[in-house]
């Protein structure tokens, strides 16, 4: 298992970084806006272009493979591919980071997300942040015949794998599920010494995960006023595995409107000033976040774009007073 040495920190020290999941790539009801149902590959350019111009330091694409027809209503079926979504924003992007949120590692062969998201890496110029989970549909996982108990297990196996394939090109593990001997994987990632592995959820089990081996953690719905005790979690395990090595501690920002809306945006959301929304982001510093998740309230693409240059032009650049 990793150490210090073997930790992979990203976000440059000091700063509070905020990248977005996309709209348009996953349609679930329970979050896509009504106007994402008619956007389409252009619309998803040009919102990740507009992070890119505004500093946002990554964008994501979530994972699901087929849903069943029992849980459709509320999902939906649209699910983007990651790796192709990713490869596609990649050609159209210059500096933004392309991460998974979150690929579902238990229901492939690791070797093949190692090699999907080394070329993504190579090809991108090592922008790639592998976001990874254990997913949460059981039927899903029936479909692509796969243990959904045993997800976990396969999850933390699929792990160690994949952070071999991309140190190595000749990765060898002896793990029960997957053991690999004598098999090479090229093109090699450009990150040096390999792309950041950010382990999502929220559960006992995730945060050990994440503490165990993940060089950050992406929560899955955990409220602000839970993050410390968490946070504190993630840190008393790493610190008792792993001693001193780092980890880089994400969340989600509540849904943020910069301005004054001239629409009911609910009563989750925060709106104001850039300096009101700022102070209220800062205070993730405080207790213990290095990169956040933001989320808006917009009624179109072109608002969403309006929003994004809107933080990236008032809110960024007081993230860090």
């Amino acid at each position: 298992m990793a150490g210090v040495a073997d930790a992979v920190q990203i976000v440059p020290p000091g700063r509070l970084v905020y990248g977005m999941q996309l709209p348009i790539q996953a349609q679930s009801t329970v979050f896509a806006a009504p106007w994402e149902r008619d956007a389409g590959p252009a619309d998803l350019v040009r919102i990740a272009q507009a992070c890119d111009r505004n500093g946002f330091f990554y964008v994501a694409v979530c994972d699901h493979v087929c849903v069943p027809r029992e849980r459709a209503g509320a999902m939906g079926t649209t699910w983007y591919d990651t790796v192709a979504t990713l490869g596609y924003l990649a050609a159209a992007t210059q500096s933004v980071r392309l991460m998974s949120h979150v690929l579902i590692l238990p229901y492939r062969h690791p070797l093949l997300s190692a090699k999907a998201f080394a070329t993504l890496d190579a090809l991108s110029g090592g922008r790639v942040i592998l976001g990874v989970g254990a997913g949460h549909l059981e039927g899903e996982f029936a479909t692509l015949g796969v243990d959904f108990k045993r997800r976990g297990k396969l999850l933390d196996e699929a792990i160690d794998v994949v952070k071999k394939a991309f140190l190595e090109e000749y990765p060898a593990h002896d793990g029960p599920e997957w053991p690999v001997r004598e098999v090479g994987l090229a093109p090699r990632p450009a990150q040096r010494p390999r792309p950041p592995i950010w382990v999502g959820g929220s559960t006992p089990a995730a945060l050990k995960r994440a503490a165990e081996r993940g060089d950050g953690w992406l929560p899955q719905g955990t409220p602000r006023a839970e993050l410390p005790q968490a946070i504190a979690t993630i840190r008393e395990h790493r610190r008792a595995k792993l001693g001193d090595a780092p980890i880089e501690i994400g969340t989600m920002s509540e849904w943020l409107y910069v301005g004054t809306p001239s629409f009911d945006v609910g009563a989750n959301a925060r709106t104001g000033k850039p300096e009101e929304i700022a102070a209220h982001l800062r205070g993730l510093k405080d207790i213990g976040v290095h990169h956040f998740g933001v989320r808006f309230r917009a009624r179109s693409s072109a608002e969403l774009i309006d929003q994004i240059d809107a933080f990236g032009g008032g809110v960024a650049p007081l993230l860090d007073d």
